[in-house]
């Protein structure tokens, strides 16, 4: 019958803290701005020739949309490979998904303000009083047991804690798209680097062919010395050329290192014990982007999405900072046992139990409120500024990558023409210094520019697959706006 009693009056006392908190809480508000986003203006089209078919809608970020495996494109299965080892093998990548486990956990602290604390506690206590304290009746020392169980609320009637964890969950969406900002930046960085060591393997590919022919070309020069049709000043010539060649194949070879090094990185693993076996740069599928591409693509970018959410928590703190201005009210209480014998401590005349109300108020602040406010009216400046700055830069690479794919085509169809009309050269030099026409200078001279043609060739046709990753990344994935 007792225990009866006691949870009734648990029961009752529950009740009543319950009832005082949802009718103080009825009343309740959020201090400081709800927050919006700020329109930006932007352009309907981009200012190249590939238009977009409508305008920005910067305030619908959709940077949770799948990117996609933008790089099949390329239809190169190594570059495969490499971005799924560094997807689970990069350390910076690890680093990103650990910090959004350690914000999702700060906005799961904030959230756990919403429900009371209730702290269970044990203590014992053995004390004297003095002789002339007004409990000097009693003799002896006293023990005392107790068996708290300590309730506290904070009634958030000014919406500290709700935009405290407003500011907190919006922290934690701006870590998610932070990872996948370098999530974008490391694929992009792999297929970039990819695509300069196939392009170099072309390159000495390339220089080690005309190795060969200048020493065919070497050793005929030298049989016509020896013979007497010719001078030792085409020997020389002759020499020099081959031997610069061979040079600045090392010179290819050391950059492909390097390159290669860098990518043994970017997919977690040690120089050492990485190695990229040698591949066709032909052999990646050439880029075609096509006309009219959606402005919307632009909404996919992690980075813009960031600095969005990084200003809806600023905005957040606006509402915290105002809150502090406000008395802070809590209700408090304690239901346990308490006892001088440990044996009867669980007994029901040892129960204990006391609750009510508390508020303080931020009277004698010196001015701390009030610096709060302000540095968080500046945070929040400062964030919309940034979120301004990411649009323009969003912009800004996209017709850079677009005004490299228009020119850089452009350009490479002019220089298969320079290349076309190099070897030509280089032919009619070589037959008429077989016929004595002319010296062996204006050979050298013809092979020269016409080995000049073709490496500018390879290195247009390398750059303008950099564009393209260039454009896949400003534009925030792939092409398409599907999910899939």
């Amino acid at each position: 019958m007792k225990q009866y009693l006691w949870d009734c009056f648990a029961k009752h006392c529950m009740h009543k803290f319950v009832i005082l908190s949802v009718v103080i809480l009825s009343s309740a508000c959020s201090v400081g701005p709800d927050y919006k986003r700020p329109e930006v203006k932007t352009p309907p089209a981009f200012k190249e020739k590939l238009k977009t078919s409508g305008k920005w809608k910067i305030a619908e970020p959709r940077d949770a949309i799948d990117k996609g495996q933008w790089w099949k494109i390329f239809g190169d299965k190594t570059l495969d490979a490499l971005m799924i080892k560094a997807e689970k093998q990069n350390p910076s990548l690890q680093a990103a998904a650990a910090r959004i486990e350690q914000a999702r956990a700060i906005s799961r602290v904030s959230r756990s303000e919403w429900v009371p604390d209730v702290r269970p506690s044990a203590s014992y206590r053995r004390s004297q009083e003095s002789r002339e304290s007004p409990m000097a009746f009693i003799q002896g020392p006293v023990n005392m047991w107790r068996i708290p169980f300590d309730l506290s609320y904070e009634l958030d009637l000014w919406g500290r804690v709700r935009r405290g964890f407003e500011a907190a969950r919006a922290d934690a969406q701006a870590a998610v798209a932070a990872q996948k900002s370098a999530l974008l930046s490391l694929q992009s960085d792999i297929a970039q680097t990819y695509i300069m060591i196939r392009a170099l393997e072309e390159e000495i590919a390339l220089l080690e062919k005309t190795v060969q022919l200048r020493q065919e070309a070497y050793d005929l020069v030298l049989a016509r010395v020896r013979a007497g049709a010719t001078n030792s000043l085409a020997e020389a010539q002759a020499e020099t050329e081959l031997v610069t060649t061979k040079a600045e194949i090392f010179g290819l070879k050391r950059r492909r290192a390097e390159f290669e090094h860098a990518l043994a990185i970017l997919v977690g693993e040690f120089p050492a014990n990485f190695k990229i076996a040698k591949g066709s740069f032909h052999g990646l599928k050439p880029v075609r982007v096509p006309p009219g591409l959606p402005s919307e693509l632009l909404e996919r970018r992690p980075d813009v999405a960031q600095a969005e959410r990084q200003m809806a928590a600023r905005s957040a703190q606006i509402g915290v900072a105002k809150a502090a201005f406000f008395p802070v009210v809590r209700l408090t209480g304690n239901v346990g046992f308490e006892s001088g014998d440990i044996a009867n401590l669980l007994m029901w005349d040892s129960r204990t139990w006391s609750w009510g109300p508390s508020i303080s108020f931020p009277i004698f602040q010196y001015g701390r409120n009030q610096a709060n406010l302000e540095r968080a009216r500046a945070a929040y400046e400062e964030a919309v500024a940034n979120y301004r700055a990411q649009i323009l830069v969003a912009f800004r690479e996209v017709e850079d990558a677009l005004s490299s794919l228009r020119y850089l085509h452009e350009q490479e169809q002019l220089q298969i023409q320079a290349r076309a009309a190099s070897r030509r050269a280089a032919e009619i030099a070589r037959n008429r210094y077989n016929l004595g026409q002319t010296s062996y200078l204006e050979v050298v001279d013809a092979e020269r520019t016409a080995l000049l043609a073709d490496r500018a060739l390879l290195q247009i046709q390398g750059a303008h697959k950099l564009a393209s990753v260039q454009l896949i990344k400003a534009l925030g994935g792939s092409w398409t706006l599907s999910k899939s």
